[in-house]
């Protein structure tokens, strides 16, 4: 009896999780999202409906690094398989980025994946410039929306930062580790 209940509890609270998680998710408090998932990842690494959640928070939040561990999981379902492709491409993307302007890497021979995440925008824009000369920002523009830029830098040598503009005010700040 001690132990069905203490069973009943436990998956009481491993639901109880989810729901929390979710209830944040529908909110768009995906930090939260991803730093409760971040708590609970070991006991739910296997639920693919909880990775989804957890990843797709910390990409909305901007953890992109936290995608890393999920991408290796994500591959029972074709869902996740695809969602696992996804987060890899954005990954490598802002890898990519940030050897480039820390480490002057010439990425103008490389034909990749991309996705609609800012990251992959401001990627795909930064290979169009093509070879050039290194500076310390970039300001890109949108090719769908002149009222939009991207101002692309290096910050203390370990960020990459990308910040929205639109009609020259400030929208958003991305910072990536």
């Amino acid at each position: 009896m001690k132990i069905l209940f203490l069973l009943l509890l436990g998956l009481s609270l491993h639901a109880s999780v989810k729901q929390k998680m979710f209830h944040l998710y529908q909110q768009k408090n995906f930090a939260a999202v991803c730093n409760k998932g971040l708590q609970a990842f070991s006991k739910n690494m296997y639920d693919e409906e909880f990775l989804s959640m957890y990843a797709f928070s910390c990409l909305y939040a901007d953890y992109v690094d936290r995608l890393a561990v999920p991408i290796t999981i994500m591959k029972h379902s074709q869902e996740a398989r695809a969602n696992a492709a996804y987060f890899s491409v954005i990954l490598m993307q802002k890898k990519l980025l940030f050897h480039a302007l820390l480490d002057n890497y010439d990425l103008t021979n490389l034909k990749l994946p991309t996705t609609d995440y800012i990251l992959s925008k401001v990627f795909d824009l930064y290979l169009k410039l093509g070879q050039h000369t290194p500076k310390k920002y970039y300001i890109l523009q949108d090719p769908d929306d002149k009222k939009l830029t991207y101002k692309l830098s290096i910050q203390k040598g370990d960020k990459v930062i990308i910040e929205e503009f639109y009609n020259r005010h400030s929208v958003k700040r991305h910072t990536y580790w």
